[in-house]
């Protein structure tokens, strides 16, 4: 595998809110955090001295901050196993009302799984063109197969790899009842994501097949249930998030705003051997801690180190 990850290489970075200037061949470690109330709701107005980095339990001096809206390069992978029969038009009607989150400049990529994987249409910034893919090509399908979302999400983030590493945040949008067969182990999964710096969020699709399928599981005994698995754990560690979609319209568009309203800093990669995992562990300071008492932050939990002599470092 290319080692593509969340490290950026270069002589100057800008951003809108302040301006650093490192020494060429500087690599540096990104990583997205969002910051969420008790009950869930995204907190907002934060700045670079509210947070802390630790790599490999260090503390790192955070050299890049930016809290503003990035432009999206953003995997849509829709659920087509036998069990999304029933709630297919609810799921295309609710993607329909999340496109209009979208903005001038985000790219989507569609994709679908049961079983297997496959892509429906490759990166276009024409969102209109992606409404069409969705209700005509996507609802086109026929639904049936298997559940196999650990290869899927694992599939979407390797499909990275063949894009050109920009400033836009990456993304894989999973929608489905999580209902899945045990495919792959859960941390290669996850490695996948950290080297194709992507987040995996996902949209869980409230099904009665679900109910159904969880109460044979019970009778079936504990061995049924070890083989069944799903996409939260994976988006956890990657720093994403998993949704119920009680309303799938209303649930996008939470999905949307929750992938966007999210804060980048960077640090300088501390030294390593190429090809090793490092652990990050993302904190706000006391300070802004006691500020906002019960809250909770989300980021990715670690990185592979890359090997600069192979082809497909990400750089920007």
């Amino acid at each position: 595998m290319r080692p593509i990850v969340a490290l950026v290489c270069a002589a100057t970075l800008v951003y809108a809110q302040d301006t650093v200037t490192f020494r060429s061949g500087v690599s540096l470690v990104h990583v997205d955090a969002e910051v969420l109330a008790e009950d869930g709701r995204i907190l907002t107005g934060f700045h670079r001295e509210d947070f802390r980095v630790f790599d490999e339990r260090k503390e790192q001096p955070i050299l890049q901050f930016a809290a503003e809206e990035q432009p999206l390069d953003l995997i849509l992978l829709f659920d087509i196993s036998g069990s999304m029969r029933g709630v297919v038009q609810e799921v295309a009607d609710g993607a329909r009302q999340g496109l209009h989150q979208l903005q001038p400049g985000d790219r989507v990529c569609v994709m679908v799984f049961n079983s297997r994987s496959r892509e429906v249409a490759p990166f276009t910034e024409d969102l209109d063109a992606v409404d069409r893919t969705i209700q005509h090509d996507v609802l086109g399908l026929n639904f049936g197969g298997g559940t196999h979302i650990q290869a899927a999400v694992s599939d979407a983030a390797i499909r990275f790899r063949r894009e050109p590493h920009t400033e836009r945040r990456r993304v894989v949008l999973i929608i489905t009842d999580n209902i899945g067969t045990r495919t792959r182990r859960e941390a290669s999964v996850v490695d996948e994501f950290w080297e194709s710096d992507a987040i995996l969020s996902g949209l869980i699709v409230r099904n009665p097949a679900f109910q159904a399928m969880r109460t044979v599981s019970v009778i079936l005994g504990p061995q049924n249930l070890a083989l069944q698995a799903g996409m939260k754990g994976i988006a956890e560690k990657t720093g994403g998030d998993a949704l119920t979609a009680n309303e799938p319209g209303s649930a996008f568009q939470e999905a949307m705003r929750r992938i966007r309203t999210r804060y980048s800093l960077y640090y300088a990669q501390p030294e390593a051997k190429p090809g090793t995992t490092r652990a990050i562990r993302v904190e706000l300071t006391r300070e802004a801690a006691q500020r906002f008492p019960k809250s909770r932050l989300r980021a990715r939990t670690g990185y592979m180190v890359p090997d600069p002599a192979k082809p497909g470092l990400s750089s920007r």
